[in-house]
């Protein structure tokens, strides 16, 4: 009997133990985040994962940034060169090619070699944007932005008082896909050739799209490479020619 009892003690310890034990387990695994009521937050416990998705508050107050691509904030016109050209002579063509090597060799104040249209002493003026603004609203799934420009323009030694036009082109790129480009010839008084004109160019009417997130980009700058509008001379050939069979 004595045995038993002592035996009995025994399991009944275990027994114990083993509940204690479960408990201790279910205190280490919750981590207060079940808040069962076993133990407290474990301040190590990572965070719990953050939603990626824009909200649609911060799409309302999202106004893409404008940036000024390399080499578009200068714009320089220059004076067409006056100088005589030499008569040509058929027996001379060694001295001819030595006279034009001669003219595209010409250097300019800082010893680089310069184009016969690209002399800095034959400068008109000179255009530079200085800064870059816009304001965004958004209605009806479109995004309205008003891009500003701001800059100066600074006579140079060819200057005479009058209206310069500067190729002034705005842009909006989701990605690679071109949502907006539209190209301003802005057009500024100049007046006093012995200084600096400031000027304020603003295109109020880019409209694109509503972005799904905070990715589209706004380009503003000078534009000197625009194809410019030629005339479909085949198209007038072809009016001569059917009016001189009409007149036959």
């Amino acid at each position: 009997m004595r045995f038993y009892s002592v035996n009995r003690r025994f399991v009944a310890g275990l027994a114990l133990a083993g509940f204690m034990l479960a408990a201790a387990g279910c205190q280490s695994s919750d981590n207060g985040i079940l808040n069962l009521g076993f133990g407290k937050k474990d301040p190590t416990a990572p965070p719990p994962p953050q939603d990626p998705k824009v909200l649609a508050s911060q799409l309302r107050a999202y106004c893409p940034k404008v940036t000024l691509r390399d080499g578009t904030a200068f714009f320089n016109t220059y004076a067409k060169g006056t100088a005589a050209k030499p008569k040509k002579k058929k027996s001379d063509a060694t001295g001819d090619a030595d006279a034009a090597a001669a003219a595209a060799a010409q250097t300019g104040p800082d010893g680089a070699p310069v184009g016969p249209n690209r002399d800095p002493a034959k400068i008109i003026y000179q255009a530079s944007i200085t800064d870059v603004t816009r304001d965004c609203t958004h209605e009806n799934g479109q995004l309205t932005m008003k891009i500003a420009v701001a800059g100066k323009v600074v006579p140079g030694p060819m200057f005479a008082p009058g209206t310069v036009t500067m190729p002034i082109r705005i842009a909006v790129q989701h990605g690679t896909d071109v949502l907006y480009s539209q190209l301003h010839q802005y057009q500024v008084q100049i007046t006093d050739p012995s200084a600096a004109t400031q000027f304020a160019f603003t295109d109020a009417n880019v409209v694109v799209p509503e972005p799904t997130a905070q990715d589209y980009q706004a380009y503003a700058g000078y534009d000197e490479n625009a194809p410019k509008a030629t005339t479909d001379k085949s198209k007038g050939k072809r009016k001569k020619h059917i009016a001189a069979a009409a007149m036959n």
